[in-house]
């Protein structure tokens, strides 16, 4: 009975010991998400922040504190997972202590009574009785193979002990070290949230400061969508124009390609989530698609690509090997450089300088221009777009995870 016990206990460790794993594989991810939110916010005191000598509340510093605030909230959110996970952990292994302790008091309690038994019957000498009383020469071997067998079993039962005895000291050290890591996240999630609620209530007192202007921040949001919409649009006409001479005669809407073409589209293809950033240093600022304004929330804005924050003379780099579709200077933005990679568009907008032309063959990581620094905000930003013909795509799911 007791050995069946023995052997559900060992089941359940088993088990266990097996969702701890997944769990462990988990907690790996959370961590090291957690490890990249934490150099974004770094980030985004650097890029945003360290150069702030405005006196005056303006729009901007509102934006910059929102976009904090929002990664504190994920960062807040991804140390309570890691508790939650931690938690689980630690009350699997503190079942499994239990379990692993009971059956190392059952192994104990057998082999004392294997002990008791091997005296009782006065060791050696009782053993040769026992031989020297076979009727048989048979009945003689049977009983010699019975004494291995409980020889084995002896020594079996106390390498178990040992065995357990050793797992038991790995699960108190390993309990007590998520006990400490538990502690030190409940601790570093207090501060989290000290900090958070400061910089909420410092982003709601510059937005009661800046109430009278938020009829003119609209417009001028509004305006700035209809000039990136026409900036957009100058783009697919000019993406739509070059597939039209590459294919002189058939109307299509991909571009005719060279074989040496196709194999660049292929290889950028391949290479979906491990393409290098447009810039060497920054921090995603403002996602893709449709969205609210991050201050100004009746507003929505429309975005074909990202906007990345960077430091002050940055160069802007290509992401893959191509050649220059087009350079785009429209009245009232900075310059846009696109890149074609077969049927595939790189685009990067807001340059302060260009150091490529039309028609040039690029390589990756090669610089193509240089960030352009908005002197009232203080803000280096590039936006970094990808087209699939003429349709934008998420340049996310593109770029290499930071």
């Amino acid at each position: 009975m007791k050995f069946l016990k023995n052997q559900f206990i060992f089941l359940v460790f088993i088990i266990i010991s097996n969702t701890i794993v997944s769990q462990q594989n988990s907690q790996a991810d959370l961590k090291k998400k957690r490890s990249q939110i934490q150099n974004e916010i770094k980030q985004i005191n650097e890029l945003l922040f360290s150069n702030n000598k405005k006196k005056s509340v303006a729009f901007s510093d509102i934006e910059n504190l929102n976009i904090k605030i929002k990664r504190k909230e994920e960062l807040v959110k991804l140390v309570n997972q890691q508790i939650n996970i931690l938690t689980t952990e630690i009350d699997d292994n503190s079942f499994s202590l239990d379990s692993l302790t009971q059956s190392l008091e059952n192994s104990k309690e057998s082999y004392k009574n294997i002990i008791v038994k091997s005296y009782k019957t006065k060791s050696g000498k009782s053993r040769l009785m026992f031989l020297l009383s076979s009727e048989t020469f048979f009945q003689a071997y049977k009983r010699v193979q019975y004494m291995k067998q409980y020889a084995n079993f002896r020594k079996k039962q106390s390498i178990n002990i040992s065995i357990l005895i050793e797992q038991i000291a790995n699960l108190n050290k390993k309990l007590n070290a998520q006990l400490e890591d538990k502690q030190d996240l409940i601790i570093e999630n207090r501060e989290i949230q000290k900090s958070l609620e400061k910089e909420k209530k410092e982003s709601n007192s510059l937005v009661f400061q800046l109430r009278n202007k938020e009829k003119r921040y609209k417009r001028e949001i509004e305006d700035k969508e209809k000039l990136t919409a026409q900036i957009d649009k100058e783009i697919e006409r000019l993406i739509k124009e070059a597939i039209a001479k590459s294919r002189s005669i058939s109307s299509s809407n991909a571009f005719a390609l060279t074989p040496e073409a196709k194999e660049l589209e292929k290889n950028f293809i391949l290479n979906k989530g491990k393409l290098p950033w447009p810039v060497v240093r920054g921090v995603i600022i403002q996602k893709f698609g449709m969205q609210s304004h991050p201050v100004v929330k009746t507003a929505k804005i429309k975005s074909n690509g990202i906007i990345i924050a960077t430091s002050a003379g940055q160069k802007v780099r290509t992401v893959f090997d191509g050649e220059v579709l087009s350079v785009l200077k429209f009245k009232g933005s900075n310059p846009t450089v696109l890149v074609r990679h077969g049927n595939f568009i790189t685009a990067y907008k807001n340059l302060s300088k260009v150091y490529v032309k039309k028609g040039e063959e690029v390589f990756s990581s090669q610089d193509i221009g240089e960030v352009f620094t908005n002197k009232s905000s203080g803000k280096s930003t590039v936006q970094f777009s990808v087209f699939e013909k003429t349709s934008p795509v998420n340049p996310v799911f593109w770029l290499l995870k930071k």
